[in-house]
């Protein structure tokens, strides 16, 4: 389960994916609880029991809805959701903070001001230059090391091989956000803990809602295309025949 944005002004859809069959089962417009209630109600309760798991982002509407709707299954927490929100609430927090303790050293400050590219890419993804600029960077300033090291750290916990392992590695990546003594690492440990189920739940369903990312940026030329919709029913039947799923 994913959103994409419908309108402008925060106006938002949300869409559901077979994660067997990759094909689009629903869509709906809004975001909220009683907005994808529909989907559980179209279902019904044999279609709910029969849902073993649900990858989503840590959106408290879709995590309630499944849990009284499907009560058996599991929520699986997205990687890149919950990398993407420690990047901005973490990283970019502490960058901010170290860039403004360096106002009387204007060189130093651009050099951080603009490194926000460099600290939220993956590293397999820089070449050799700017591999080089980043690791200056981390070892000129150590809260920013340590924000980085903590990033790097919390995608591991997607990749445990099974939920005992995966607890162990949480426990030692919680007590490396503690005693970083960074208030905006200490914060996000503090509020990610209680979606632990759902990151270890990975172990046992290793999902994600990567293939829903792809199909935004298709919704979004299927949008483009029309030069938008007026009718939003139209709009989402055009969304369930883009992706028909597999050939079987």
């Amino acid at each position: 389960m994913d959103e994409f944005a419908l309108h402008k002004g925060h106006r938002y859809a949300t869409v559901v994916m077979d994660a067997r069959t990759m094909r689009v089962i629903w869509v709906g417009e809004g975001n909220g609880r009683a907005d994808i209630r529909p989907f559980f109600e179209e279902l019904g309760p044999e279609g709910c029991k029969r849902i073993e798991a649900v990858a989503m982002d840590m959106n408290t509407a879709f995590d309630l809805e499944v849990q009284k709707h499907c009560p058996q299954a599991e929520v699986v927490y997205d990687l890149f959701h919950v990398v993407a929100r420690f990047g901005r609430e973490v990283v970019d927090r502490v960058r901010v903070d170290q860039a403004n303790e360096l106002r009387k050293e204007p060189k130093a400050r651009q050099i951080i001001k603009r490194s926000r590219w460099l600290l939220l890419r993956n590293r397999d993804n820089l070449d050799e230059r700017q591999a080089v600029r980043l690791n200056e960077l981390l070892a000129a300033n150590a809260p920013l090391a340590k924000v980085y090291l903590l990033k790097t750290a919390l995608k591991e916990l997607w990749f445990a091989p099974d939920i005992q392992e995966g607890r162990r590695r949480w426990r030692e990546w919680f007590r490396l956000a503690l005693d970083s003594d960074l208030a905006p690492a200490i914060q996000f440990a503090k509020r990610l803990r209680k979606y632990l189920r759902g990151i270890l739940a990975s172990a046992v369903f290793p999902m994600s809602t990567s293939i829903l990312e792809g199909v935004n940026n298709k919704i979004k030329v299927i949008k483009r295309t029309a030069y938008g919709f007026r009718d939003s029913a139209y709009f989402f039947l055009k969304i369930k025949a883009a992706f028909p799923g597999k050939a079987r």
